[in-house]
């Protein structure tokens, strides 16, 4: 990870403690829920906890000590020396990093007995629901989200108002809202297409405010980073949560609730399907992918009686950008997308991608909405791979499902279609 963008306060840095917790179950993606992809490469390893601490207490600047504290997670002794940590370090900011890792350490173990009571035993359907609740309801504690159950338990399907029952357009874009003048170039984008194209409405893929998420519904950024710019469109909007949204401990909930405030914003959970024309949509959290919401999604697309099914994340499962492809959600997402998803939509890498398909899954990345592009290089299963600021248009009728990679001039850099 390089050093693309400022976080204020440590608030970034601070949060990265939250990765080098013991992980919490086999589904978690990575186990890195809310990482920021925009800090330098961590120093490296060193060999034994006795180093660390020389090190730990040799060093002056506070960032620099917060990624020694990390290396000391899960080490033997380690435990011991992030209490003394806690306890003594002069700067408050170092000493909560070492209590995030201690807390993610703790909830880990209880997940990891709750998530083999699980297994060992035969439930009623209603008693195994709540037995992956509070499973899910651990997890995200550790994690250091303030997310109820309620927010991220998803209503039942709904049918978005206005879209025709036979064809639908969509506006699909990431990486978005950082209030720099390339958002503002990129919103005035889509109004010029939208404005010869009408789009029936858009789904956002992620990391929808930086550097830290909203702070609250009444965050001033509301304006600044999202109304002012899109709110010409008249189009609504259903947004799925990026690494950048988790950061802020509050900001997933302030995300959700601010969908009563706004005509456009509408997230009613943190995973939600809904129908538009011959297209059921599927928007989940990859920051944390618990066995509840898999389960959620494998039945959904079961019941989904949908001519596409098209699922919108975050995180990429392969890609061939800056991140590279995801393993956790390789091994854990993609067997329940195989055969049942037509595309997996997702952002978190500052490009335009399409990969070959696997199991009638095509895999795209729109991860150009605002953000500084990256540098890619095409791979063996690129059918396009392109380091621009853009967005993905989706057309679908009965017959055909058809998606463009469109760049900032509006100029069509790749299409495809999928056909009956």
């Amino acid at each position: 990870m390089l050093l693309r963008r400022s976080v204020p306060a440590l608030a970034g840095v601070l949060a990265l403690a939250l990765v080098a917790g013991f992980a919490l179950d086999p589904f978690a993606r990575s186990q890195q829920p809310a990482t920021t992809d925009d800090e330098p490469t961590p120093p490296p390893a060193a060999s034994d906890l006795a180093a660390l601490e020389q090190a730990y207490k040799a060093e002056p600047e506070d960032k620099k000590r917060i990624r020694l504290v990390q290396q000391m997670a899960g080490k033997p002794g380690g435990s011991d020396a992030l209490a003394r940590v806690v306890s003594g370090d002069p700067s408050d900011d170092v000493a909560l990093a070492a209590a995030y890792i201690l807390r993610r350490a703790a909830m880990g173990k209880v997940v990891g007995l709750l998530d083999g009571r699980l297994a060992n035993g035969k439930r009623e359907p209603a008693a195994r629901e709540r037995m992956l609740r509070e499973i899910e309801r651990h997890q995200v504690f550790a994690a250091g989200q303030s997310l109820p159950h309620f927010l991220r338990d998803a209503p039942p399907p709904f049918t978005v108002k206005g879209a025709s029952r036979r064809n639908v357009r969509v506006l699909a874009f990431g990486d978005f809202g950082d209030g720099s003048a390339r958002q503002t170039k990129m919103a005035e984008a889509m109004a010029r297409f939208h404005a010869k194209t009408p789009f029936d409405f858009a789904v956002t893929l992620g990391d929808n405010f930086y550097p830290t998420g909203m702070a609250s519904p009444a965050d001033p950024r509301w304006h600044r980073d999202f109304e002012r710019l899109y709110e010409p469109m008249h189009i609504r909007f259903y947004p799925s949560l990026g690494n950048h949204d988790w950061l802020m401990a509050d900001s997933p909930v302030a995300e959700i609730l601010y969908s009563e405030k706004s005509k456009i914003w509408q997230m009613p959970a943190d995973r939600y399907t809904f129908i538009a024309g011959p297209v059921q949509f599927f928007a989940i959290d990859t920051n944390l992918v618990t066995r509840a919401q898999l389960e959620w999604l494998e039945r959904e697309l079961g019941r989904s009686k949908a001519r596409w099914k098209i699922v919108y994340a975050h995180h990429p499962i392969y890609s061939y950008g800056w991140h590279g492809d995801d393993a956790g959600l390789r091994d854990n997402l993609l067997p329940v997308l195989r055969g049942r998803a037509n595309i997996y939509l997702a952002g978190h890498d500052h490009d335009l991608q399409h990969i070959a398909p696997e199991d009638g899954v095509h895999f795209v990345v729109a991860g150009g909405g605002g953000a500084a592009p990256r540098p890619i290089t095409a791979g063996p299963r690129s059918l396009y791979a392109g380091s621009k600021n853009g967005f993905a248009v989706i057309e679908a009728t009965r017959s055909a499902l058809t998606v463009m990679l469109v760049d900032e001039s509006l100029e069509t850099v790749h299409q495809f279609a999928i056909r009956e």
